[in-house]
């Protein structure tokens, strides 16, 4: 993994092998990043991705383990109980041209993955909803 940051901008490329949202884990926990959002793009020979199914108040997740394309990584960084929360989809292209997408889980790097890291001056903290199980945004 390689980073450099310009102002509130963190510029990342990771190499093959690497696992994406542990990555931007800890480089958002080495900044100090508590609240941004992320976007990226890359390739992935492993990836998981969830769909949640809010008659289970449940993730059901689908396993990908073949080389996909991420044509799209967008989310965003708060926090829940103090802690750092990381909320990611992607959006994966089989090499039919498939697309299959969800909130992403994890993902490992099978030639790079380019990523941009924004830094938000501002609080946002994660409670959750119990009328849908999920962890919203509270300002």
């Amino acid at each position: 993994m390689v980073y450099k940051t310009c102002g509130d901008t963190i510029a990342v490329r990771l190499e093959k092998g690497e696992e994406i949202v542990s990555s931007i884990r800890a480089i958002c926990e080495k900044e100090g990043v508590k609240a941004g959002t992320i976007q990226g793009l890359g390739a992935a020979d492993h990836s998981v991705v969830g769909i949640f199914d809010f008659t289970k108040n449940a993730y059901v997740s689908n396993t990908f383990d073949q080389d996909m394309e991420i044509t799209a990584l967008i989310g965003n960084v708060s926090t829940k109980d103090g802690e750092l929360y990381l909320h990611i989809h992607a959006t994966l292209g089989d090499d039919k041209g498939l697309a299959h997408g969800g909130h992403l889980n994890e993902a490992v790097v099978s030639a790079t993955c380019e990523l941009f890291i924004r830094k938000l001056d501002m609080v946002i903290e994660r409670k959750a909803d119990p009328k849908t199980g999920i962890n919203l945004m509270v300002f």
